[in-house]
């Protein structure tokens, strides 16, 4: 996310609800030690099998092998790779990589030409590729041949979507322009004669949805009155989805799409703050944004339309196979800024759907539906996700077995079953606490968590990984973690009690801590991070997370790339490939200038492996980036308006400006990708 714009390290949540590390300290207070990573015994964090679990993670395909429910440790077979600063992609020896569907390609018979000057129409937009791509997963038709990538468009750069005047003057028509640039694109794609993958333009499949796109809100909250628009007085139709940041899959072969920081969209022309207490828990811009569409459009004006917000903030279900289907905003999954959605079955064969709310001090959510899952019932199995239970995580410092570090228990969000939010007034039906999910999490001492990002399930174990991105507002200072703020961030991971992931209490551990031992080589403190944290493979910010049908964790960045203080030596962003019973981690890839590693998926062989680029040339503190003196008195967003390619040249040099683009890679020899 644009830094200027991404305000997820700022934390919104004002209760006086415990915080993750002092979970942690407690622990390293009793035992003396934190021990992670390569430190922690494999055997004890894998001596259950959860044999009894379907669990399929959010890139998981259908149609891939079943891996065998105790599975040998998996290998790493490749060399890693080092940092680099460069504006290119830079994966291991013996493998290759190319790109397909930039943003503004065309997707349909009738699509404009993507223009290199950035003059394209807000028509335009609505019939090409969106920008900033993100999570995707891969829906075959033809096995590992031919199918469906079904990705997100998270958010766009001003800098680069409009053309040399850039903002100004701002006009309804950029608005629509934005507005059509987010949302889903599914695109279909093909190998040719020579088996590199190329995306089928005219092709049925093909669909934009967008901020515009009519979408159906289900479940608990549908019809309630906070939902209500004077476009929508039923509370049940709304038009768009936007800041679509990760996904999910589900097992019935449909795609889930989470809204992320919808708040940043949401302000007021009004000129004065009239936010109430919901708004601000959720981060509502107080008066203008700096995506500037309230100004043309009222429904982003919480004044003019002040339900709106309330209708955004949803995981929402696509069928990815029929083109014409409405979209489903499933309420019941609760509202928050949504990062991905991991679906496993409990075992009992219920869904279970693990969710993260990315924003500095929030909080980690699991779903468990009322129905079982039938896979003679296909797409229908959606409704299970219309009715369930929510919960939220409290981590514990409790005596746990092995080398877990603690405990911990998920607390029911439900309005007449949980005594706390009973009788609490402010939330007058189950409805409202799933529209305030937030609250709700405050109300019951919800654990406070450091940004949790993507979510993904083992497979075959079914242990849950997540990364906690970062939080470098905190100012706690310990043993455990002695930053003034936690600027790397970590990986949690847990494993439900009963090896059920529908149980109520689960045991959690630390497996890495990010860190630099380039910037601070002599600190034993922990600022270099845990032990399986090395000057070879060092980085910070872990946010995409997903693990391979061999059980490979695969780890992608979102942090600084300053290369400078705290950051020194980290480089670009990159991706990396985690063994976790061994926690050995080795660098895989290296992406270009200013860019997000975000978005994994694979064919279901697992010898494609496609990657998200996201905002390639997003300058911030980049070493390379122009200086004050080169802009001659501009900003940094103006003068690479009227310079495109002054700083970064991704993909293409004759492209007229940088585009985040699907990276495909493949190993020469045909093999599986990380063996």
């Amino acid at each position: 996310m644009n830094k200027s714009q991404d305000l997820d390290d700022l934390p919104a949540n004002t209760s006086d609800n415990e915080h993750f590390q002092a979970v942690v300290n407690r622990v390293v207070s009793r035992r003396g030690f934190l021990k992670t990573g390569a430190g922690l015994s494999a055997a004890a964090f894998f001596s259950a099998s959860l044999t009894a679990c379907g669990g399929d993670d959010d890139d998981d395909d259908d149609e891939a092998a079943a891996p065998p429910s105790t599975p040998a440790t998996p290998t790493l077979g490749f060399t890693a790779i080092p940092v680099g600063t460069g504006d290119e992609i830079v994966v291991p020896a013996g493998y290759s990589s190319y790109v397909i569907a930039p943003w503004g390609s065309p997707l349909f018979s009738d699509s404009p030409a993507w223009l290199p000057d950035g003059t394209n129409t807000g028509a335009d937009q609505a019939r090409q590729v969106g920008d900033n791509h993100d999570g995707m997963a891969y829906f075959a038709i033809d096995g590992s041949n031919e199918g469906l990538l079904t990705m997100n468009h998270e958010y766009t750069n001003y800098e680069y979507l409009f053309g040399a005047a850039g903002t100004t003057p701002w006009t309804a028509d950029k608005v629509t322009k934005a507005i059509n640039a987010h949302g889903i694109s599914v695109i279909h794609i093909k190998k040719n004669g020579s088996g590199q993958w190329e995306v089928q333009v005219g092709s049925s499949y093909n669909r934009r949805l967008t901020g515009y796109s009519p979408m159906q809100i289900t479940g608990p909250a549908a019809g309630h009155a906070l939902l209500r628009t004077s476009t929508d007085p039923s509370g049940t139709i709304v038009y768009g989805t936007f800041n679509n940041c990760a996904n999910g899959r589900t097992l019935w072969n449909t795609y889930l799409t989470c809204e992320e920081n919808f708040n940043s969209y949401f302000g007021t022309t009004s000129g004065a703050d009239t936010r109430d207490a919901y708004m601000r828990r959720y981060g509502l811009n107080a008066t203008g944004t700096s995506y500037r569409w309230e100004e043309f459009e009222d429904r982003f004006d919480y004044v003019k339309e002040p339900n709106e917000y309330n209708r955004f903030g949803w995981v929402v279900e696509i069928d990815p196979f029929t083109p014409g289907s409405l979209p489903k905003k499933r309420t019941a999954l609760g509202r928050v800024k949504h990062e991905n959605a991991a679906m496993t079955l409990s075992a009992d064969k219920r869904v279970v759907v693990y969710m993260g709310d990315d924003q500095a001090n929030d909080y980690i959510y699991k779903f468990v539906s009322d129905g079982t899952y039938d896979a003679a019932r296909g797409t229908a199995n959606g409704d299970l996700l219309d009715s369930g239970k929510l919960y939220v995580a409290r981590f514990l410092d409790g005596a746990a077995s092995g080398d877990f570090m603690g405990t911990g228990e998920w607390i029911l969000l439900d309005k007449t079953a949980n005594a706390t939010l009973a009788a609490d007034s402010s939330f007058a039906s189950q409805a409202e606490v799933l529209i305030h999910t937030r609250l709700a999490g405050d109300a019951v001492g919800a654990t406070k968590m450091d940004r949790p990002e993507w979510i993904a399930v083992h497979p075959s174990t079914g242990e849950v990984y997540c990364t906690l991105t970062n939080n470098s507002g905190r100012s706690v200072t310990d043993d455990a973690n002695p930053r003034t703020n936690n600027v790397y961030g970590q990986i949690i991971r847990w494993r439900e009690t009963g090896s059920d992931a529908a149980a109520l209490t689960f045991e959690w551990d630390l497996f890495v801590l990010a860190g630099n031992p380039i910037a601070y080589p002599d600190r034993t403190d922990l600022r270099s991070g845990s032990s399986n944290i090395t000057a070879d493979n060092t980085f910070n910010s872990p946010d995409g997370l997903g693990i391979d049908g061999n059980g490979r964790l695969w780890i992608q960045t979102d942090g600084s790339f300053a290369n400078t203080g705290n950051y020194q030596g980290q480089g670009n962003n990159q991706m990396l490939c985690a063994i976790p019973e061994t926690g050995e981690i080795r660098r895989f890839l290296v992406g270009p200038s200013g860019c997000e590693l975000t978005g994994m998926t694979w064919s279901p062989d697992y010898k494609t492996m496609f990657v998200n680029i996201q905002h390639p040339g997003e300058a911030g503190s980049h070493p390379r980036a122009p200086d004050a003196a080169t802009r001659g008195g501009l900003s940094m967003d103006e003068y690479l308006a009227q310079n495109p390619l002054a700083f970064s040249q991704w993909p293409d040099a004759a492209g007229g400006r940088p585009r985040s683009a699907t990276v495909v890679i493949v190993k020469n020899d045909g093999g599986v990708i990380g063996t």
